[in-house]
């Protein structure tokens, strides 16, 4: 059976996710949700390296947005989460949150397309790689 729609990924604050005031630096937060949604693909056994080499298929981010909740500091731990909530054609959206124990600092929506890796169009995702979840409108 695959794993759930749903993933989370805990991660450490480091010196080189902060500011000169010991707070994630707000760009930085792209990152760790990059990470969480690298994970899920990992677990759900997608090789982005091979779908890239052997599909000539490749993801990257067409929307994001992103509600600063609150900061994280020098050595948090935190969970960043990804939910899918919609896989579509050549398109896939995630609710992403990122959490301090039971505190929410970040509110994210993300949207990653599927792209020809040698034109850079957009192509439509595999119908193998995601089966269990797709919701075609």
């Amino acid at each position: 059976m695959r794993p759930a729609p749903n993933f989370s990924y805990k991660y450490r604050v480091y010196w080189e996710d902060t500011d000169a005031g010991g707070v994630v630096y707000y760009a930085n937060y792209l990152k760790f949700m990059e990470r969480c949604r690298t994970e899920w693909l990992r677990v759900l056994g997608i090789d982005q390296h091979r779908l890239r080499t052997e599909r000539q298929l490749q993801f990257a981010i067409i929307g994001v947005t992103v509600d600063f909740l609150r900061p994280a500091v020098l050595d948090d731990e935190i969970l960043v989460t990804a939910e899918l909530v919609r896989l579509s054609g050549a398109t896939i959206s995630f609710k992403q949150a990122i959490y301090r124990k039971e505190l929410q600092l970040i509110d994210a929506g993300t949207r990653v397309a599927c792209l020809d890796s040698g034109t850079l169009k957009p192509r439509a995702i595999p119908k193998d790689l995601f089966l269990e979840w797709r919701n075609e409108q």
